[in-house]
């Protein structure tokens, strides 16, 4: 794994086993441990390495696992640290974007899907390959693409097994534009200082309104949206933007 910063954002690259086996014993607690670790920074981008953004998880240990009667362990123990990871990702104030470098499957899609933004290249390609060696899906992968691509497209996508190249991502809604490779980074990079640059609150709240609005009667949501725009009412944020606004409009 590499981590380095890039004009103010923590940049974290999968490397080696990290991006083409992502998900295993080994692996998928040193990618939580460095996301985690990453939060205290305003943004993060996310990618990986020459044809993997990330893999998914090691069908070798898996395969082991069959044999040593230990699947189902595997399974908890993988999905107990890769959830709470992608809760803590779509709550944070921190700003997460997906450089989609390449093949993204199975869990990795998940924490694609988790990032609040993707940008792809012309070598991304998204699978979500659960159903081809007989598991349901993971990752909040049901959760989150429905929303980004609707309902039967996601169907179809999981039913059909389907393979999206960089544009069919495009197309239907899943990776939010495709950029040249060598520009790959320094877009996502771009996207993250300039959609960090807000408030933490109203970065927080914003995030956490629109992960709830989906299950939230009108009523309901606009109860919360009243409670967090109180809450910001009372920030310095607040402040220093009205007067930001005042200076512009009466130089």
């Amino acid at each position: 794994m590499n981590i380095y910063e890039k004009e103010g954002v923590k940049v974290i690259q999968l490397t080696g086993g990290t991006a083409s086996q992502s998900f295993s014993r080994e692996f998928l607690p040193k990618i939580r441990d460095a996301i985690i670790e990453s939060m205290d920074s305003k943004a993060v981008v996310i990618t990986g390495e020459g044809k993997f953004f990330s893999a998914g998880a090691d069908i070798d240990a898996f395969q082991k696992s069959i044999e040593e009667n230990d699947s189902v362990q595997l399974i908890r123990d993988l999905t107990g640290i890769l959830h709470p990871l992608l809760l803590k990702m779509r709550t944070s104030k921190t700003i997460f974007i997906a450089a989609v470098n390449g093949a993204c499957a199975g869990g990795g899609l998940g924490l694609a899907l988790a990032c609040d933004a993707r940008i792809g290249t012309e070598n991304t390609k998204i699978a979500a390959s659960y159903a081809g060696i007989g598991l349901s899906p993971d990752g909040g992968t049901t959760w989150l693409l429905p929303r980004l691509v609707g309902e039967q497209s996601a169907r179809r996508f999981f039913f059909e097994n389907q393979i999206w190249n960089a544009t069919e991502s495009l197309n239907y809604g899943a990776i939010d534009e495709i950029v040249a490779d060598e520009s790959l980074i320094d877009r996502a990079v771009e996207i993250a200082n300039h959609w960090s640059k807000w408030g933490d609150h109203t970065k927080e709240a914003t995030k956490h309104l629109l992960l709830s609005q989906n299950v939230n009667d009108f009523e309901t949501h606009m109860k919360h949206e009243r409670t967090l725009i109180e809450a910001a009412g009372l920030t310095d944020e607040f402040k220093q933007g009205v007067e930001k606004f005042l200076a512009r409009r009466n130089p």
